[in-house]
């Protein structure tokens, strides 16, 4: 976003003021920290607490979806194993065998209030593909409307970048787009968002309230906890992937009493981030600005990168010096500017790597002539499916 985005006064930014939400449904997420003993195993006292707290929203009338962390503790403390594994396939099998403890808990601790749940075991790769993100979202809706509390994680014992880089506070943040949240609760073992680090510099202070889109939220953002894999630069990351979809975030710690009921009812404890018109795209673009890893590159000349950057225009064939990865028709890529090397968008490309190889370019007039068939395509990647980078 540009630089010249106004955030809120620095006496709003700072002052405990009662918030005012209009809540039918939320997301919450809650951290490895919060779940796990010291990352060894569930803590299922903790566990029957927060579902008491999520009951009080149902019980309501509002919609509740969980984002959980903790399989892979859990899978750990089950297979005896003195510590957190590394190696890549043992991190996946404890996954595997600790999902089955966590959702278990969870079902138990939510049918004592008479909730039903449900498991949804993510990856990327099930957003990145638009069939198969449109389908979730129809799956996650009827799960709401029949009044079921959908449990949500990544899949770890199928990922491979998100086991190492993976955040579930992305997830949780996607999620929040999918269902058209009114808001998203992150709880994590932080106050909130501080103007520098509070265990180190004790004059640091709460940001109360700020738009997820202020950059200088990213220059103070530190870096991630042991347990966790988050950190607060992805909390921050996510709140900015949640407004892109109209959703505020709420970034909280979980030691506070009752603070998913407190943080609902308006209290101003953690940070807020905002959002507003502005700051919404459409939904296609939200999905496409979440995407993780692309399917390939289009490297494009300078003369794209302004109509593409700065006039709101589709990548012609013409503009692109080279195409890059293995890709089909409807994939995701990046469009990067030949000069920089910066990643400028990503978008959907409408045509397979060979193709996009063939029309690279060339004017629109040639491709008939070059595919062999006739074409109606005549943009690389239409306006309406790309997404600036943030």
């Amino acid at each position: 976003m540009a630089d010249d985005i106004e955030h809120t006064t620095e006496e709003a930014r700072f002052a405990k003021q009662d918030r005012n939400f209009d809540i039918q449904r939320v997301v919450v997420k809650i951290g490895s920290s919060l779940l796990t003993n010291n990352g060894r195993g569930l803590d299922r006292t903790a566990i029957y607490e927060w579902a008491k707290q999520i009951a009080k929203l149902h019980k309501l009338g509002m919609e509740v979806l969980l984002v959980s962390s903790g399989a892979v503790a859990e899978g750990v403390v089950r297979m005896n194993l003195e510590e957190r594994p590394k190696k890549l396939a043992a991190l996946q099998a404890c996954a595997s065998i600790g999902q089955m403890g966590l959702i278990e808990t969870w079902w138990s601790a939510l049918i004592q209030h008479g909730i039903q749940s449900s498991q949804l075991l993510l990856t990327h790769d099930d957003l990145s593909n638009r069939s198969r993100y449109l389908n979730t979202t129809s799956a996650l809706t009827q799960l709401l409307e029949w009044r079921v509390l959908p449990v949500i994680n990544e899949n770890d014992t199928v990922t491979i970048d998100e086991i190492k880089f993976g955040d579930n506070d992305t997830l949780g943040a996607m999620a929040a787009a999918m269902i058209n949240a009114d808001l998203y609760i992150i709880l994590t073992d932080q106050e909130g968002v501080f103007t520098d680090n509070p265990r180190n510099n004790p004059n640091a202070k709460m940001i109360r309230q700020e738009r997820a889109m202020a950059d200088y939220l990213f220059e103070i953002a530190g870096d991630g906890g042991k347990l966790g894999r988050g950190g607060m630069l992805t909390k921050i990351r996510a709140g900015r992937l949640a407004a892109m979809g109209g959703c505020p975030t709420v970034i909280v710690s979980g030691a506070i009493d009752d603070v998913i009921t407190r943080v609902v009812s308006g209290e101003a404890v953690g940070t807020l981030l905002t959002t507003n018109d502005a700051d919404k795209i459409i939904a296609r673009k939200q999905w496409l600005a979440a995407h993780l890893r692309m399917s390939g590159t289009l490297i494009v000349d300078a003369g794209a990168a302004r109509a593409v950057t700065e006039y709101n225009r589709s990548l012609l064939p013409v503009g692109v010096v080279e195409v890059r990865g293995d890709f089909d028709e409807g994939d995701v890529v990046e469009i990067v500017h030949q000069d920089s090397g910066e990643r400028l968008a990503v978008g959907q490309v409408n045509f397979s790597s060979r193709d996009a190889c063939r029309v690279a370019r060339e004017r629109t007039a040639q491709f008939d002539k070059i595919l062999g068939s006739k074409e109606e395509r005549v943009v690389m990647v239409h306006r309406d499916n790309l997404a600036l980078s943030m």
